[in-house]
């Protein structure tokens, strides 16, 4: 059963519907740091589109996870390909000579990349500021917060946020404040926005942390069966950690497809 979406390669051509491309921004020029911009097939000059803004995961090789930007593939699957401006954001790596593809590099960098370079995109492409999302596989789950939410100025940015596999405080890592204080004074900088967390195990994100702590947000929990959207190994998902789910059909798709249509629809969230 092949999948019915595809991403598109990432290319060195002009950005145009259709097309995903790299982008090395000015300051960065002579360096590998670089994002992916995605123009929807439906594009047209002077329309505003909604935005999506992805992190990846790490560099991982049991799921076969390269940690790059150009690997990305929840946004796209998401959206389907239509209607929506979507980007990948890298991590920038210490020494700001190429983008980290395993944690966080230089956090500061990273959180300053996507607040300088977001609003000029949007700006540039027709992004519609008041409906932008952020979303992630993996270590990106974990950076929708850890990245988008780390202070008042980028947190302000995000209508909404949808996540795969991990989130944010859920267990403690190997790096400053991925403690669950330090994850929560984070997310409440969301006064109340919704949050789609989906994943195998969505529903032990809420049973083991956020019970008692969902006044943050409007959180939705959509455990995702990977193992059985895939028969597993099949093709290049070889393992149930993959942010490919939504590049095939199926109810969880829909649902997820569903909680983004609504959320749309809903009025303007108060930022800052």
């Amino acid at each position: 059963m092949p999948l019915d979406l595809v991403t598109p390669a990432m290319t060195d051509e002009p950005p145009a519907p259709g097309k995903r491309v790299r982008q090395t921004t000015p300051e960065y020029r002579g360096s590998n740091v670089h994002h992916a911009l995605y123009l929807p097939i439906d594009w047209q000059p002077g329309r505003k589109y909604p935005v999506i803004v992805e992190y990846t995961g790490n560099k991982w090789e049991p799921c076969k996870s390269t940690g790059k930007v150009e690997d990305a593939n929840l946004g796209y699957g998401m959206s389907g390909g239509r209607g929506f401006i979507w980007i990948s954001m890298p991590y920038i790596e210490k020494g700001k000579k190429e983008n980290a593809v395993t944690w966080w590099g230089d956090k500061q960098a990273t959180i300053n990349y996507c607040k300088t370079y977001l609003p000029r995109i949007c700006e540039k492409f027709g992004g519609d500021p008041h409906n932008i999302f952020i979303c992630g596989f993996s270590r990106g789950a974990i950076g929708t917060s850890y990245i988008g939410l780390s202070d008042d100025e980028i947190a302000a940015y995000w209508k909404g946020i949808f996540t795969h596999d991990h989130f944010d405080g859920e267990k403690e890592w190997n790096y400053p404040e991925s403690d669950r204080a330090s994850a929560l004074t984070r997310l409440a900088r969301l006064k109340g926005r919704p949050v789609l967390i989906c994943g195998q195990n969505a529903s032990r994100v809420k049973d083991q942390f956020l019970k008692s702590h969902l006044d943050l947000a409007q959180f939705t929990f959509l455990n995702v069966p990977t193992d059985q959207i895939f028969n597993i190994p099949e093709g290049n998902i070889v393992h149930p950690h993959t942010d490919l789910w939504m590049h095939r059909e199926s109810r969880y798709r829909k649902r997820a497809r569903a909680w983004l249509e609504r959320v749309l629809k809903e009025t303007h969230y108060a930022q800052g």
